[in-house]
């Protein structure tokens, strides 16, 4: 009567066995997209005489060049594109080095009439000019690295992708430019493998699934970046909220609400203003000093809270946490499903705490983040990033020496717990340094999950006191930390990571029962009332469709459990279990069915 299910391949079994790594990891890619762009860009002036150059760096996947074309570059374009540039790596081009002076550099962009390429040398400050051509044909500004001969690239590892637009600079008050999207690999089994990883990203795709699971949607009467959650979307966010609540709990966070809009000077004070007045929704109210905005971060509204009455030492660490929603004003052209939006909601929490608390309070954050991401299975390919301030950049606050002990904090903390990590200069938040977990998923996709923060700048400029043991006030330190991130963020990573099949604890619907026919309807039904009085997401197939019918549909759903309802069952008060983690199962009691997944939902498991 069931029909047999196969089940899903392990993490693991879906490994691919052609290793893809990053430019940034690998020098010998890097030479070889560098020089691959310079190689596309040779071929494209050579097709169309009059498209003008403007920048072409690697990225962590291929390279891009941008072109300023009078014509717009087509699909048909992009092959011609690439079979010129097989032609010009089969001519064994030598790769030459030129050092020249900045006159010399300028005298030679202005003879050849590329306006782009003299902006470009009025922001390279080091001298010599390093200028890099291919054979004595073409040549561009640059600083390398480069292969020495083109016969070094592999025309069969290399595929031009996409063309998109872009704006000169990134502003989009100068030309519209046209970038092309390539990649470049070693051997065309990694260029194989990469784009067997695209095609599997597009089935993966969050918008896609999200969709087809009934999860989300996007209306444009309501607006981009905004979505919408349908019941079992809500359902998925709402597991999520009650598991991390729960943690917090336990390890002594307090829950707060804080409301949607604020006051200007809030956010002024906080800085946030100044820093980000543009990413900011647009103020409410005539003037500046009376007006509100909508929230963009949570923290300057915990830090209210603890301001509402004169702390001791004895309250701290004062641990505050919220399921916020805050809005960002995102470019159009920037938002992406869930992974970029306008209006999200953070797993934010603020802990004030004395500085003699602060190191041990930090790991206690690192233990929890570590705990989810374990809980999320996300646990087998993740490292610490160390976000750090650049020193030489004006977008930060605070003193240098409230900069180093805050960094000396984080460094101290990934070292007590032996973490692999780098750092990442320039990465720091505005106000302070950041431990960013960086997770890699099924695909070997980078994502930013949890994040904790040390800030000694907020406090002192919201001029936060507590009373020491020795009666004197002193000044508490924050530690900003969100181990989700935003719940929408999460939910899309966690669809691409499963492929849209959640383990038995987040999934929306955790068991469906589908009765044979009209006469185990009924049974079915109040079971399914059973398992949810027990706290289990089930419900019954109440359609009049064929059981062969009932199943493909859960397993399109990815129903974790389904539990077959025919005559004997009924007798036997039992269930006939199958699930997508390990098939067919047999027939079980409904008791002992009830017993088992309540079990495996408590410990995260599968059933």
């Amino acid at each position: 009567m069931v029909q047999q299910m196969s089940a899903p391949q392990s993490p693991a079994q879906q490994q691919p066995k052609v290793q893809l790594p990053r430019t940034s990891e690998s020098e010998t890619l890097k030479k070889i997209r560098h020089t691959a762009s310079h190689v596309m860009a040779m071929a494209v002036q050579k097709l169309f005489p009059k498209a003008q150059v403007t920048i072409g760096p690697w990225i962590e996947n291929g390279f891009y060049y941008d072109f300023d074309n009078p014509e717009s570059f087509t699909e048909k374009d992009l092959k011609a594109i690439q079979k010129e540039m097989a032609k010009i790596i089969n001519r064994k081009l030598p790769v030459i080095r030129e050092e020249v002076s900045r006159e010399e550099a300028e005298r030679r962009i202005k003879a050849i009439n590329e306006p782009y390429k003299l902006e470009i040398l009025e922001d390279i400050k080091q001298e010599p000019i390093t200028i890099y051509h291919l054979g004595d044909e073409w040549w561009d500004l640059c600083a390398g690295p480069h292969v020495e001969n083109t016969s070094e690239l592999n025309p069969k590892a290399i595929e031009l992708e996409s063309v998109a637009g872009a704006y000169w600079r990134g502003d989009e008050t100068k030309a519209q430019l046209q970038r092309i999207y390539a990649t470049a690999w070693e051997t065309p089994e990694q260029l194989a493998e990469y784009k067997r990883r695209k095609e599997e990203a597009l089935k993966r795709d969050h918008r896609k699934l999200g969709k087809e699971l009934g999860l989300f949607v996007f209306s444009d009467d309501v607006g981009p970046g905004l979505p919408l959650w349908t019941p079992k979307g809500t359902i998925l966010r709402s597991v999520l909220e009650d598991f991390l609540k729960q943690e917090q709990v336990n390890r002594g966070y307090q829950p707060v609400v804080t409301p949607h809009i604020g006051r200007v000077e809030l956010f002024k004070i906080s800085g946030h203003w100044q820093k980000y007045k543009d990413d900011l929704f647009p103020m409410m109210g005539e003037k500046e000093e009376e007006g509100f905005v909508l929230k963009a971060m949570n923290c300057p509204f915990h830090i209210q809270i603890y301001k509402s009455e004169l702390r001791s030492y004895r309250e701290l660490p004062f641990r505050l946490a919220e399921f916020g929603t805050v809005y960002r004003y995102e470019q159009s052209g920037e938002l992406g499903g869930l992974t970029r939006v306008r209006g999200f909601t953070q797993d934010d929490a603020h802990l004030f705490v004395t500085p003699e608390q602060l190191d041990s309070e930090f790991l206690n954050v690192v233990d929890l983040i570590l705990s989810v991401i374990k809980s999320l299975r996300l646990d087998q390919n993740f490292k610490a990033r160390l976000s750090f301030r650049d020193p030489t950049s004006d977008k930060y606050i605070g003193s240098d020496d409230a900069w180093n002990k805050a960094e000396n904090a984080i460094r101290r903390a990934v070292e007590t717990l032996g973490m692999d990590h780098f750092e990442g200069i320039g990465e720091a938040a505005f106000y302070g340094p950041k431990l960013d977990f960086i997770v890699r998923d099924a695909l070997d996709r980078e994502w930013q999950l949890g994040t904790v923060q040390v800030d000694y700048n907020l406090p002192e400029r919201f001029d936060l006191e507590y009373v020491a043991e020795d009666g004197t006030r002193k000044r508490p330190v924050m530690i900003h930390r969100a181990p989700f991130g935003s719940l929408e963020r999460l939910i899309g990573i966690l669809i691409e990571e499963y492929a849209g099949d959640f383990p038995l604890w987040l999934a929306p619907v955790q068991v469906r029962l589908l009765p044979v026919g009209d006469a185990q309807r009924d049974f079915a039904i109040n079971v399914a009332a059973k398992m949810r009085a027990a706290g289990i997401r089930a419900e019954a197939d109440k359609s009049n469709e064929r059981l062969g019918k009932l199943i493909r549909n859960a397993e399109k759903e990815k129903i974790p459990v389904m539990a077959v309802v025919g005559a004997k069952e009924v007798e036997v008060n039992s269930l006939s279990i199958r699930t997508r983690a390990a098939g067919e199962l047999g027939v079980m009691s409904v008791d002992d069915v009830l017993d088992k997944i309540k079990n495996a939902i408590a410990n995260h498991d599968t059933f």
